[in-house]
């Protein structure tokens, strides 16, 4: 089974509950989560919802839309990745990042308005742009730099 190139993790962030999260050099991904990362409300987390991706490219989209949020980790993402087309990405799609880490998508993240501090236009203004949670397949080490492709 062979993967092709699609992105780069730019931040790997953690945080106690909610948001912002904060920027870390590596952290360790387990079947639950990041370790030390914390949710806030019983729906955030779990096994389906472990890990949650953004793109650079959906910042920046906020960013021409008047949202002042520019640090990594603002949405809440653990992954902030750049390059790859979340446009093309659906539900059980699988994503390596770097050598260890295997990702299944579970879903697409519903924006809630948990975000509304950001902007009080959200969650509606995060509508097809708020990124995926995802289900770990194999758990490993995550941090800046890694490659993510996509497994056909």
């Amino acid at each position: 089974m062979s993967t092709r190139p699609a992105g780069t993790v730019r931040a790997v962030c953690l945080g106690s509950g909610g948001i912002p999260k904060q920027v870390v050099d590596e952290a360790e991904c387990t079947e639950l989560g990041l370790v030390g990362d914390g949710h806030r409300y019983k729906l955030h987390g779990g096994a389906n919802r472990a890990v949650c991706l953004f793109s650079t490219e959906d910042y920046a989209a906020l960013q021409r839309d008047g949202v002042r949020a520019e640090a990594p980790g603002s949405y809440g993402e653990n992954l902030l990745i750049e390059g790859l087309d979340f446009a093309q990405l659906r539900p059980d799609d699988r994503l390596t990042v770097g050598t260890e880490v295997l990702l299944q998508i579970h879903d697409v993240r519903e924006p809630c308005k948990t975000l509304r501090p950001l902007d009080a236009r959200f969650p509606d203004l995060m509508l097809g742009r708020s990124g995926f949670v995802c289900r770990v397949l194999r758990p490993g080490r995550l941090r800046p730099g890694m490659s993510v492709s996509v497994v056909p």
